[in-house]
Parts: C-alpha cells; structure tokens; sequence
C-alpha cells in the first residue's frame, strides 16, 4: 500500500494528474512519464499484430475511491501507448454518471454500484453500459491519532450520530463514560458513491444524513480534517486511510452477525468479516466507447492486469477465478 503514496507523489510531481478529488471542471489527463515498470501486458494484440499505432483519447470520470486504481492503469497504458492521452477526473460516482449518460466520458470509475434510473437514463441517450468489478474496499471510519477512547463503534452509534436530524452533539451522548467534547464530522460529498454506501448501509436510506458536517469529494480534505482535531470522526474509503495511517485511527466496527470488533484489512475485506462496510468497486465503459480501438484496448489492457493496479492503488483484489468471470463479460462486449 505504500507503493500508492510514492506513485501519486510522482505522478503529481510529473504536473499531469488530477491529483484533487474535488475538481470537476475539466478532465485533466494522466501523464505519461514511464515509471520504469515493465511487466504491463500489450493492450490489443490485433493492434501489435497489424502493426497498428493506438492514438486518440479516452475519457474517464468517477468515483475518488476508484481514482488510484484507475490512475495506475490510465500512466502504465499510456507508457505502452503513447499516442493515446488518457484522461482521469475525479468528480464522485453520481458526478461521474452524469458526464457518462450524456456521452461525454467513455468510462465511469464507481463505488457504488449504477442505479436503475441511470441505466435507464442512458438507453434514452442510445448509451448501454457494461459492469466490471475491479478490487474489494473497506468503508473505513477514522478518528484523531490522539483519540484514547473510542475502542469500537456498532452500526447502531454511527446511525445515531449521522442519521438526519441526530441530536447528538458531543461524544457523551454517543456512549456513557465518553467525555463531554464535541464531535467535529467529516464525511464524503452528496454526488459520493461512498457517501450513498455509507447511508444506505448506517442509517438504512440511501442520501439520508444530518447535513451539518464537513463534507467534500477530496478525500484529501477529510483526512487532513480529522487529522486536524483531536475530536473528530469522519469516514472515506480504506485506501486514504492506509496512506495516512500514521495521523489517523481506524475505528473497529462491530460485525452485527457476529458481535465482534472487526478492523478493516486486506484479509477482513476479503473473507468477508468487516460487515456490512466492505464492498466492491467498479468501471462502468459504454459499450459504445468500446468500439473505439483505444477505448477497448484501455479496458483490456484495465481487467488483464487489474489485480497489480488493484494492490498499488492500496486496495483489494478480487480472488482470480472473479476477474476471470469479468473478463469474459469484456470479451463478449468486443465481440
């Protein structure tokens, strides 16, 4: 997971990325300074075949949480294939969907998964979607480095501290013996798939939440906020959390099956035991994206090595015999 932090502090470095989560104005492209990372697999064996140069660009917007995933795989592509410019913005999954409907992105990174009014949204618009999951995520709820009391929380206390309208104001009214401080929150932005996932998942609606916190779609912001205040609490994807261990603590979450306080980890994530905050991320390519030869080439080039982009991108893959299934949806859709 380290190998996130020193990537993105090259690639930030090299002036072409989007680093900020929050900036929704224009897709800036990744760059494409080699990393000296040769083990990326040719993207379109017809292309290297025919002896055809890829050019063109490819489009990308979406979810903050997919972003170093997508990011990793968008500066190696573009090192195998340098006449093609791929573009990454990060603008939050429902932010991304609403470029992506109209047409104007040929890819949309989610942590949430496409809802039936989208799909149904982009038929209207001679859009249909295909659905790849590309790596495991643990929602994780973190506190100040300096926070010496809060061991663990259940589902119940973070629905009464986030649910709309909650009156809970100071961390004594969370749980008795607490001290009598304010809670500073900080939390994702509406347009967030992980802010859909958190509510729908605590408070049982989806978008349901009390509104006076501090929310932004730069996880950036939030770390560097309850970094910031002894007292705080907020929550964002595991990656963020992993890259910033060292100011922040993760928050044991009770796995209501099973009653016991369960960390998020690559093996908790993936055996399943952080519960209900674990779950899965996805790329959502128009299928009439990939009949442009770059586009396609992209998401091959995407799923054939997902599982290293995954883990660079301080997430978890899937078990090989999943990526196995996506990767036959894939190759229908280029059929």
């Amino acid at each position: 997971m380290k190998k996130f932090g020193g990537l993105m502090m090259a690639l930030a470095l090299a002036g072409g990325v989007l680093a900020g989560c929050g900036q929704t104005a224009e897709q800036n492209p990744a760059p494409s300074n080699n990393q000296g990372n040769g083990s990326a697999q040719a993207p379109a064996e017809t292309d290297k075949e025919q002896g055809a140069e890829l050019s063109g660009e490819v489009l990308i917007a979406g979810s903050s949480t997919v972003y170093p995933i997508t990011i990793v795989a968008a500066e190696k592509f573009m090192d195998e294939n340098p006449g093609v410019n791929v573009s990454v913005a990060s603008t939050g999954t429902g932010g991304g969907f609403k470029k992506w409907v109209v047409g104007e992105t040929d890819i949309n990174n989610a942590s949430s998964r496409i809802k039936d009014s989208v799909i149904e949204e982009a038929k209207a618009n001679g859009i249909e979607h295909l659905e790849l999951t590309v790596a495991y995520d643990a929602l994780t709820v973190v506190v100040n480095k300096e926070n010496d009391f809060v061991d663990q929380l259940t589902i119940e206390e973070l629905k009464k501290i986030w649910e709309p309208n909650s009156q809970v104001k100071l961390w004594s009214e969370v749980r008795e013996g607490w001290p009598a401080e304010e809670i500073k929150l900080y939390g994702p932005g509406t347009d967030s798939g992980t802010f859909e996932y958190f509510t729908e998942t605590v408070v049982g609606e989806a978008k349901s939440s009390r509104t006076d916190y501090t929310p932004s779609e730069d996880d950036n912001v939030l770390v560097q906020g309850v970094a910031g205040d002894q007292y705080s609490l907020g929550y964002f994807g595991f990656a963020y959390f992993a890259e910033n261990s060292d100011k922040l603590k993760a928050v044991p979450i009770v796995n209501p099956e099973s009653g016991k306080a369960v960390m998020p980890s690559d093996q908790t994530i993936e055996d399943g035991s952080y519960a209900p905050l674990g779950r899965e991320l996805w790329i959502y390519p128009s299928k009439q994206a990939l009949k442009k030869p770059e586009v396609a080439a992209f998401v091959k080039f995407y799923m054939d090595n997902v599982a290293e982009f995954a883990k660079e991108g301080g997430y978890t893959p899937l078990p090989e015999a999943k990526y196995d299934e996506e990767r036959k949806e894939l190759e229908e859709a280029l059929k």
